[in-house]
């Protein structure tokens, strides 16, 4: 069984995440940015109310460009989190679902996926990188650079870009943080994006692409700053995920005073991805 919250619930279910940070950091987001601004739909389901085990957050899907927006969770107990998975309709194991969760989640999902002939993989394992007193972030020279917002205009750019971004599936996804959450860019003389980073459904920052021709000037570090003062400004918490092979992004977040938390990884899962080409 499982239940939809209402708007009343779900600010008092982002208190009660507070209590499991960092473990809970992707859905506490999630519901920070949920209770402030309006943005794409996403039903939020808990196992009971209120002291809940599980809490998934669902977005709503009606095309295939929707598709990659991520179904993020976050789970006390395991053996709920596999009955909420195995046996409610949570999850329609049917059409292909990306889900974000902690990696100590994998064999459930392993377990439930093969019970049910789906095929399931996980395509990202990171770090969790929090930055817990902006006021201590390095001083970024930025003069004669102009910064602005990303806007629709540049989804297409984004998305060519971006590693997961192929076939136009993300396209829905990026449009939703571009037109709704906090974003940072580097504008050329003719006023196009030659770096960028935005802020995901669950606000963690990150999407973070210089140009190849415009990497070396320090860009990247300027955005992140520049992002993360904006963001902490909103009252939002400031984190981003890096992926554990991604040695470069990780020293640049650690010399601007993100840290990580050595005991827990964040995973993503896709199942039945061959439906995303059908």
């Amino acid at each position: 069984m499982a239940f939809e919250l209402s708007e009343d619930q779900l600010k008092t279910a982002e208190n009660e995440l507070k209590r499991y940070l960092p473990m809970s950091q992707q859905v506490y987001g999630f519901l920070v940015l949920r209770n402030r601004v309006r943005s794409d739909p996403v039903r939020v389901l808990v196992d009971r109310w209120p002291q809940f085990r599980v809490i998934v957050c669902k977005p709503h899907v009606e095309q295939k460009s929707d598709l990659f927006k991520d179904t993020v969770l976050f789970a006390t107990d395991a053996a709920v989190l596999e009955e909420i998975l195995s046996k409610s309709s949570v999850i329609d194991w049917s059409k292909y679902f990306c889900v974000g969760t902690s990696v100590s989640h994998t064999e459930i999902f392993k377990a439930v996926a093969s019970a049910k002939g789906v095929p399931c993989k996980r395509v990202a394992t990171c770090y969790l990188m929090t930055l817990e007193d902006v006021s201590r972030l390095p001083s970024v020279d930025s003069s004669g650079i102009s910064i602005s917002s990303l806007d629709e205009s540049h989804i297409g750019l984004v998305n060519q870009t971006w590693k997961f971004g192929k076939d136009d599936v993300a396209v829905a996804m990026i449009r939703n943080m571009i037109a709704n959450f906090p974003s940072c860019c580097v504008l050329d003389a003719e006023r196009k994006p030659v770096s960028w980073i935005l802020t995901y459904a669950s606000c963690a920052i990150g999407m973070l692409y210089t140009l190849p021709e415009h990497r070396g000037k320090g860009y990247a570090k300027i955005l992140v700053s520049s992002l993360a003062k904006r963001n902490h400004a909103l009252g939002y918490p400031v984190y981003s995920f890096v992926e554990e092979e991604n040695a470069v992004s990780y020293r640049l977040f650690a010399n601007l005073g993100f840290t990580e938390d050595p005991s827990y990884r964040e995973a993503w899962f896709e199942f039945n991805k061959f439906q995303i080409f059908q």
